[in-house]
C-alpha cells in the first residue's frame, strides 16, 4: 500500500510529534473539502450486520475504535471517524491545561513497531475541549464519541477526584462515553489512584455525579469505563476487576502503555536515550492480549472489555477478541498501518467469523477461553 512504501517512510524521517500536527492539520484540511468526508467514509468503511455490535448500552458499527492520545483536544474526531472506526476516544483531557513534559517526549522504535511517549497528558483542558465540542458535530449521528478524563499535573493526588469531577461535568453533554484514566505512567502519582482505596472514592463520586447530571438532562446515566496499566501487581488486577463491579462502572479499557522494556529488538542503547515513557505497539500484543483474558475471566460477564495495546492488524484484533474483548482500540498500530488499517481489520474480522460460521463478532467474545 502506498502508505507503508512511500507515505510512512517519508514522514517517518521528521520529528514523530511535529509529523503528527502536520499529518493530521493536512488530513482536517483535506476533510473539509466538499464531498471529500463521504468518499473517504465510502472508501474505508466495511458495513456488514456481522460487524456490529452493542456494548455498554451503545450500539457500535464496528469493533474497532481509536483510542486516547490520538487526538488529544478534540479536534479532528468527525474527520478521524470517517476512516472506519465506530467509535473515536478523545483526550486524555485535565480539569486545566497545562503543556505536558519538555519535548522531545514521543519516539518511535520501528524495529519493534513501537513508539514510547511521555507527553504528560499535555492538553487545552476540560473547558476549551467542551466550547470546541459545542461547536463541533458528528460526521454522522452513529459515530460513537468517548471522552478520557485524567488527573491534572499540578493537583495533589489527595485533590485529584475533585479534578475528575470537574472534567466529567463540563463533558458531560458531549461524551457518549467516558473513560477514567489512572494509568498512564508520565504524571506523577496518576498510578497510586489505582489502588483500591482511592479508587472507590474516585469511582463511587463520579458515578454519583452521574446520575445527578442524567437526572437533570432526563437521560440514561453515561457509560463509564476504567483504563488500567499493564504493568499491575500481584492480585491488582482481581481488586480492579471487583471495584468496577461494586462501583458499578459500564467497563473497562486494557492497557495502557506499559513502562517495561523486554524483548525489545531496538539496540539498548537507542532505548536508554529515549529515557522514561510509556511503550506501545507491537511489543504489547501479547501481555495485553493476556491482560484482557484474565479480567474476562474475573468478570464472569458482569462488564464488556475494550481490548488495546499491540493491535497491529486484523489478527491482532481477532486474537484479542476471542480473548475477551468486545471491543478493541487502535493507536501505534494506526500510525504504522495507515489509514486503511481499520478497513483491513474488519475484513480479517469477517473472513474469520465467515471460517467459523459465526453470525456476529459477539459470538466470537471471549472463544479462546
Amino acid at each position: 500500500m502506498l502508505w507503508r512504501s512511500v507515505g510512512r517512510n517519508l514522514l517517518f524521517k521528521f520529528p514523530a510529534e511535529w509529523t503528527h500536527h502536520f499529518s493530521m492539520g493536512t488530513f482536517a484540511g483535506l476533510s473539509s473539502l466538499p464531498a471529500i468526508p463521504s468518499i473517504m467514509r465510502s472508501r474505508f468503511t466495511v458495513a456488514d450486520s456481522r460487524l456490529e455490535t452493542e456494548a455498554f448500552g451503545l450500539p457500535f458499527a464496528n469493533p474497532v475504535g481509536l483510542a486516547a492520545g490520538f487526538d488529544k483536544d478534540a479536534k479532528w474526531f468527525p474527520d478521524l471517524a470517517n476512516l472506519g472506526f465506530s467509535h473515536v476516544e478523545v483526550g486524555t483531557l485535565t480539569g486545566q491545561a497545562q503543556s505536558g513534559n519538555p519535548k522531545p517526549r514521543l519516539f518511535r522504535l520501528p524495529a519493534d513497531k513501537a513508539i514510547i511517549n511521555r507527553m504528560g497528558f499535555n492538553n487545552e483542558g476540560a473547558d476549551a475541549a467542551a466550547r470546541r465540542l459545542a461547536k463541533t458535530r458528528k460526521s454522522t449521528p452513529e459515530d460513537i464519541l468517548g471522552i478520557n478524563i485524567g488527573k491534572t499535573k499540578v493537583v495533589p493526588v489527595s485533590e485529584a477526584t475533585e479534578d475528575y469531577l470537574f472534567s466529567f461535568e463540563r463533558l458531560f453533554s458531549y461524551a457518549d462515553y467516558f473513560t477514567v484514566n489512572v494509568s498512564s505512567p508520565n504524571t506523577p502519582g496518576l498510578r497510586e489512584l489505582q489502588n483500591r482505596e482511592p479508587l472507590i472514592e474516585l469511582l463511587n463520586r463520579l458515578q454519583e455525579l452521574n446520575s445527578r447530571l442524567s437526572l437533570d438532562h432526563e437521560i440514561t446515566n453515561k457509560p463509564i469505563l476504567l483504563k488500567i496499566a499493564p504493568d499491575l501487581g500481584d492480585g491488582q488486577l482481581e481488586d480492579i476487576v471487583s471495584i468496577v463491579k461494586e462501583t458499578k462502572l459500564s467497563g473497562l479499557i486494557a492497557t495502557n502503555t506499559t513502562i517495561a522494556r523486554d524483548g525489545l529488538k531496538s539496540s539498548k542503547e537507542m532505548v536508554t536515550a529515549i529515557g522514561n515513557g510509556g511503550l506501545s505497539g507491537s511489543p504489547l500484543t501479547t501481555h495485553s492480549r493476556d491482560v484482557v483474558s484474565q479480567a474476562f475471566k474475573l468478570a464472569d460477564g458482569a462488564f464488556p472489555i475494550i481490548g488495546v495495546g499491540g493491535i497491529m492488524n486484523g489478527d491482532d484484533a481477532w486474537e484479542m477478541i476471542c480473548a475477551g474483548a468486545s471491543l478493541v482500540q487502535l493507536y501505534t498500530g494506526f500510525i504504522y498501518g495507515g489509514p486503511s488499517i481499520v478497513k483491513e481489520i474488519n475484513k480479517t474480522i469477517l473472513r474469520r467469523l465467515t471460517e467459523l460460521n459465526l453470525k456476529s463478532v459477539g459470538e466470537a467474545v471471549g472463544r479462546n477461553l
